[in-house]
């Protein structure tokens, strides 16, 4: 499994001092950054393969979340590629080796000039070490939306919600759906399920259920289909 060990910032932190639930998305997201990067496979050879990995769907168990100034210890491992889909976990522990939190993800290669799916190439074959997935339970990558969503104010998406790839980031989805949660509401899973790129000035509306003590937030465009959706289960 590749690693990093890093220590929970101030501008991580919620109100709590405990790593934000966006936090551990943006974590995760940068360890396999780190990882491609370490292997001569980031963000500059995608761009001379005209290639972009953009994630599917997210599953995040969280088991605690640690506190600020805290040390951790991030990981990620890539268990399979399937056509143009690659599978990759994730872990965090604490100093003492005890686990944060675990994360399943399926991600999409991409053409950005086309918007068509592509093929890993030789190197990524090669490169990436494939290992055994970790112990988790699994849910399934979709997420079923229950009867009488309830709209919430709509708004436009803007330059801070974006990426290097010009579409807004699938963490910054997370933020956004977290704005609907009920005040007290302790997040124990994550589910992120991305439809399609929303991009700048783009219209967002966002439609909240609630079911079984989730909560759903469908981050819609204006033609009434989603860009995202987001599920969060209590701990």
């Amino acid at each position: 499994m590749y690693t990093f060990e890093s220590r929970v910032r101030f501008s991580e932190t919620d109100e709590k001092d405990l790593l934000s639930v966006p936090g551990i998305v943006d974590y995760f997201q940068d360890t396999s950054t780190f990882q491609s990067e370490d292997l001569g496979l980031g963000v500059g050879y995608l761009r001379t393969k005209d290639l972009v990995w953009v994630v599917n769907a997210w599953q995040i168990v969280i088991c605690r979340r640690p506190a600020l100034g805290e040390r951790i210890r991030l990981g990620t491992l890539p268990y399979e590629f399937k056509g143009f889909l690659g599978l990759r976990n994730f872990l965090m522990e604490d100093a003492a080796g005890n686990r944060l939190a675990a994360a399943n993800s399926i991600w999409t290669l991409l053409n950005p000039k086309t918007g068509l799916p592509a093929r890993p190439t030789a190197e990524m074959y090669e490169r990436y070490a494939l290992e055994p997935r970790l112990e988790m339970d699994y849910a399934p990558r979709k997420i079923a939306l229950p009867p009488n969503g309830v709209e919430k104010e709509r708004f436009f998406i803007g330059r801070q919600h974006l990426d290097s790839n010009h579409h807004v980031n699938n963490g910054q989805y997370v933020h956004m759906a977290m704005e609907y949660l009920p005040p007290g509401f302790s997040v124990g899973q994550l589910r992120a399920e991305y439809k399609r790129q929303a991009h700048l000035g783009d219209e967002m509306v966002p439609v909240l259920y609630e079911q079984d003590r989730k909560v759903i937030t469908a981050l819609n465009g204006a033609d009434g289909l989603p860009y995202a959706v987001v599920e969060f289960a209590p701990a």
